[in-house]
């Protein structure tokens, strides 16, 4: 009977004093992307969770429960049951003065807004949005708006707004290839309806009104041309610098009239103004001015270091099992280098140009990412990614550590 006794003891060790689950975010993850779908779901179940910053790829930790395990189980997640003992260890080797990590609770799951054209109409370049794409693969539940909900001023009901394609300058994309007549018309149609003379007239509303969100408090994440001619669109306040697609020329002084201080994240950018066809609003973009961009990606992008006790917010932002990100194509590929702002906070560059920046306007924040989709290669515009295939995706998980940012906030009090 007494040699019974170890073996005992080992069981209940294992399990009766059990009490963590671990979810780690190094390569021993079997399916990162879900295993941040994993995490919103227990926040929006009123869960508390713990991101691990810098521990293990950024792990999250939650209290055991028979339906957490059962819920990792059925997502592919790879988790780890961990002991009192074993969890508090983690915790003191954490908070060592000496050691570049943090525990950050998250508290509550931020309600998601995505800025979409198919509110409206076809949009079937939408199909390829990352921010979709990954949304829907890890099960993390969003809502679409678009103008209009954005102009009755719904904007304060979510916590977390997403753009992408969007042309906020009114030029339609500057290419018939992306939008088609029938969005075109769409547009019109809306604008028209919501009281504006003109598309571009109604897209700096919904900018201005986007940029007002962010200074109350909300989170905006834009990719790719969305973040491009959002900021296109607020120095261009008042000025015409769209040519021939809107019943008149532009103002031939375009350039000489933005104004850069209405701008989030760029400055001292010059405008495209001609070859509609070259897809291109500005030397924002990396690609611009012919510059040649390897379609195929075979170069890449690094992530800054932060100090996870110090510079909690970037920290947050930059978690990965991988430093060097594989580069990929978009419209506005990646942002030129002169026309970020010295202010802004840059968070992933490379030689070329810089990918993923932020900063603060009033009392929220924005991140920009350039590029269409993190897995994509030539021609992936025309082709949603199967992210079956890229489970463990370094790009995409960029894109989910801000759709989790907002949630380190604590929830409010009920007075």
């Amino acid at each position: 009977m007494k040699k019974l006794i170890p073996v005992l003891l080992v069981f209940l060790s294992s399990f009766s004093f059990a009490n963590s689950v671990l979810i780690p975010m190094d390569k021993a993850q079997t399916n990162h992307l879900k295993a941040y779908g994993l995490a919103y779901m227990l926040l929006k179940d009123d869960q508390d969770v713990e991101w691990l910053l810098n521990y293990r790829g950024g792990s999250f930790r939650v209290a055991y429960s028979k339906a957490v395990e059962k819920e990792c189980r059925l997502r592919a997640v790879s988790y780890e049951v961990i002991s009192d003992g074993e969890s508090q260890q983690i915790t003191a080797q954490i908070g060592r003065t000496d050691v570049d990590m943090e525990v950050i609770k998250l508290h509550t799951a931020a309600k998601i807004a995505v800025y979409t054209p198919s509110k409206i109409s076809a949009s079937e370049f939408e199909n390829t949005d990352a921010v979709l794409l990954v949304l829907k693969y890890a099960e993390i539940p969003f809502e679409i708006i678009y103008d209009e909900e954005i102009l009755k001023g719904d904007l304060p009901k979510y916590d977390w707004l997403h753009l992408h394609h969007e042309d906020f300058t009114g030029q339609f994309g500057r290419n018939m290839r992306r939008v088609s007549v029938s969005d075109v018309k769409a547009q019109e149609a809306l604008a028209s309806r919501l009281g504006y003379k003109k598309v571009s007239q109604m897209k700096l509303a919904v900018a201005k009104s986007i940029k007002e969100f962010c200074a109350g408090g909300g989170f905006l994440f834009a990719m790719c041309s969305g973040a491009e001619t959002f900021d296109i669109a607020l120095a261009a306040e008042g000025v015409d610098i769209v040519e021939n697609l809107d019943g008149d020329g532009a103002d031939p002084q375009a350039q000489s009239k933005l104004n850069f201080e209405k701008t989030f994240a760029f400055y001292n950018f010059k405008l495209q103004t001609d070859d509609y066809e070259g897809m291109i609003f500005s030397d924002i973009n990396s690609s611009a001015g012919g510059r040649y961009w390897n379609r195929d990606a075979s170069e890449y992008f690094s992530l800054f270091q932060f100090s996870a006790k110090w510079d909690v917010i970037p920290s947050m932002l930059v978690q990965n099992h991988e430093n060097l990100i594989r580069e990929f194509f978009g419209q506005t590929t990646a942002f030129n280098k002169t026309t970020v702002k010295p202010e802004v906070l840059v968070m992933g560059t490379s030689n070329r140009a810089d990918r993923y920046i932020y900063g603060e306007v009033g009392k929220g924040q924005w991140t920009f990412y350039g590029g269409h989709d993190p897995e994509g290669r030539g021609g992936s515009h025309r082709m949603p990614t199967d992210l079956n295939l890229y489970p463990n995706s370094p790009g995409y998980r960029l894109i989910l550590n801000n759709i989790l940012f907002p949630s380190a906030k604590k929830k409010k009090r009920k007075t």
